[in-house]
């Protein structure tokens, strides 16, 4: 049966949970319901599991709500080799590196941060494959919401797709990134750009690589980029920097990407240009850095009765702490805990997930914009040398403090009464 006669069949059965968008932050909500009896519909706009961006960092509090999923051990078998807990920083003005050991660093010496870099696309599989293929359907792109009161008092929401189709729900999640169509119509202000932009690739070594399993980055000339090893031929590396006029056009051409980071780079070190020489041009992007400014994410209307956000269409961040993705995974395991402790009230559910949610949200989004403007900005002498320790600081206080710690334990979730029944709200 092709997609447009099931919609048709479908047309008048409502389901429980939709939510818009099979990214990682979709996936894992999809997961993380269904780890708690809750069946759901994830609607996807493109052809296949989408992954833009070839690779992310996850810190121990992203590998927590891996774990709560229930997929962790499965991706451990890939990147425990690649596990590291160690970085240097290079000022490229200055030539002096800094090397930072993430392991019982700070007061409290029990705290040991981790970094696994692990492949998008191999991420996005792994959680797809927990699902019940049913479960997620492609080449559905979501219009506009309207949403409509029953007989019986109760509200579903209609969701008008681009092909025509349309589905009821009784929740909204929506996890469709930074152009969210759900967090439109929820009427948060949307996001707006940084002034940078970010570029990523992927080294490729066929005959294996020598790099130690280490996260290089490099700062100076308004710029910050680095790399690390993702697997024995592969260095996934970045480079963050002021957007100009030609990224638009870049986008569509990688060797032009390619070009610009190497005469943009030329007075970095030798290995990191190295790096981008064995870039494989299929896995380059380049894309502004946008962000939700934190009162939004605090004050704005991030819900309403029983359709919410989550990942970046709650909370887009600079990538500058590395920790979107890592937020995403928690929103899913907090999202899911909430609505399954109230079956019988969902609405009150999903409040109380953006309660939790929101002030830890803001806190990384500013730490992350401010860490990126302070690497960005140019200065040297005395004035550099008060820039690097500040930015030190405020790294310091964005991994110990109680809300912005990458050590952030994101909870359990409850145990399914029955993991085959179908939640009733």
């Amino acid at each position: 049966m092709d997609q447009d006669n099931k919609f048709e069949d479908e047309k008048d059965m409502i389901h429980e949970v939709v939510i818009i968008g099979a990214g990682i932050a979709g996936l894992a909500a999809a997961l993380a319901l269904k780890r708690v009896g809750i069946k759901s519909l994830v609607l996807e706009r493109s052809s296949e599991l989408r992954a833009f961006g070839t690779a992310l960092h996850i810190f121990q509090n992203g590998w927590r709500a891996l774990e709560v999923l229930g997929v962790a051990d499965k991706l451990d078998k890939t990147y425990n080799d690649f596990l590291t807990n160690m970085a240097s920083v290079s000022n490229t003005e200055t030539g002096s590196r800094q090397y930072v050991s993430s392991s019982g660093a700070g007061a409290d010496s029990s705290v040991t941060l981790r970094i696994r870099p692990i492949h998008r696309k191999l991420l996005l599989e792994t959680l797809a494959e927990e699902l019940p293929p049913e479960s997620i359907k492609f080449l559905c792109k979501l219009l506009k919401i309207r949403s409509e009161v029953l007989e019986d008092s109760s509200t579903i929401y209609v969701l008008y797709l681009e092909d025509g189709s349309v589905i009821k729900a009784k929740v909204v999640i929506g996890c469709e990134g930074v152009n969210s169509v759900v967090a439109q119509w929820l009427g948060l202000k949307p996001p707006i750009s940084s002034g940078r932009s970010a570029v990523r690739g992927v080294g490729l070594y066929p005959q294996g690589h020598d790099f130690k399993k280490e996260h290089q980055q490099f700062v100076g000339n308004g710029m910050k980029a680095g790399f690390i090893p993702i697997s024995n031929t592969e260095i996934y590396w970045y480079l963050n920097k002021a957007s100009t006029s030609q990224d638009q056009e870049m986008a569509r051409v990688p060797e032009m990407i390619k070009s610009e980071v190497m005469e943009t780079t030329k007075e970095f070190p030798l290995e990191y240009k190295q790096v981008v020489s064995h870039t494989d041009l299929s896995t380059l992007t380049i894309a502004p850095l946008l962000f939700r400014v934190p009162w939004d994410i605090v004050f704005g209307p991030s819900h309403r009765d029983c359709v919410t956000v989550t990942g970046d269409a709650f909370h887009p961040m600079t990538p500058d702490i590395a920790q979107g993705g890592c937020c995403a995974l928690e929103d899913a395991v907090v999202l899911a805990r909430n609505i399954a402790n109230t079956r019988h009230n969902v609405s009150h559910g999903i409040e109380m997930y953006v309660k939790e949610r929101r002030w830890r949200a803001a806190r990384l989004v500013a730490g992350s914009y401010i860490a990126g403007m302070l690497g960005h900005c140019k200065a040297s002498g005395m004035l550099g040398s008060v820039l690097e320790s500040f930015r030190n600081s405020v790294f310091n206080w964005i991994l110990h403090s109680k809300y912005g710690s990458l050590n952030y334990d994101c909870g359990a979730l409850p145990v399914a009464a029955n993991s085959n029944l179908e939640a009733k709200f």
